[in-house]
């Protein structure tokens, strides 16, 4: 593999804006034969910072069934009842975890996808995405994720919405932290404003995840917005809306 021609760059990179986390659960039969082609799946070996945890009715069996629950799996099985059922069936997983300090370039992501495409083709049928609330069915990931050869960040960011205040809505990311950077939130956006609020964080993700970093105070100026809107730092990795710090934007 040719590392100039495989290389994912950040080219706004900027130095401090913080470690990247992933978090992948693979469900299926564990590899027997760790021989991963660096050319096929662009892979030259998984960043330090990860650790690769193997789960089965040996080892921790508890960890196997701990995401086969809750709101999350509730929706899955309601999108995809017969692949759930198979996920159900699995009595083996192996969890993708840990941090790479502050990365330069995105190529840590580059090898953990081609890894989990590895194990998808060599048995795992599911990928679970905590970060980003997504269970990946293999096709989908093969298409979505590795296919496109390159970093895509709104592949791996979800934009999510819910009721605010006075029939407005709330607009919010989850999965930056995958780059290091702070979720997006956006309050009390009116049935005017959404769809310019969707292009605002679409743009805002590419730029972080490709390295950039939102000034505190940072100013909005998009035409289809109103002036005066500004950019705050706020929350912690604890929050549970999104398992990361954000940035409002008021």
């Amino acid at each position: 593999m040719s590392s100039s021609e495989n290389s994912w760059s950040r080219p706004y990179y900027r130095s401090g804006g913080g470690d990247a986390f992933l978090f992948y659960v693979v469900y299926g039969p564990t590899p027997k034969d760790f021989s991963i082609s660096r050319s096929k799946y662009r892979f030259d070996g998984l960043p330090g910072g990860l650790e690769v945890g193997f789960y089965g009715p040996a080892s921790d069996p508890e960890v196997v069934a701990e995401f086969r629950s809750g709101y999350l799996w509730d929706e899955f099985r309601r999108a995809d009842a017969t692949l759930a059922d198979e996920v159900e069936n699995q009595s083996e997983c192996l969890v993708i975890r840990g941090s790479i300090s502050d990365p330069p370039d995105l190529n840590y992501l580059r090898n953990v996808i081609g890894f989990i495409t590895w194990c998808l083709e060599s048995g795992g049928i599911a990928v679970f995405d905590p970060q980003m609330f997504k269970w990946w069915t293999s096709s989908e990931w093969m298409e979505w994720i590795f296919e496109p050869a390159a970093a895509v960040p709104r592949h791996h960011i979800m934009i999510l919405t819910s009721e605010d205040e006075n029939g407005t809505e709330w607009f919010h990311t989850r999965g930056m932290r995958k780059f290091g950077r702070p979720d997006l939130s956006v309050h009390r956006v009116s049935v005017d404003l959404s769809d310019a609020v969707i292009d605002l964080l679409k743009r805002f993700i590419e730029f972080e995840a490709f390295g950039g970093v939102i000034d505190e105070g940072q100013e909005i100026k998009m035409r289809s917005l109103p002036p005066g809107m500004i950019c705050k730092h706020a929350g912690s990795l604890d929050d549970p809306d999104f398992n990361n710090v954000h940035v409002e934007i008021e």
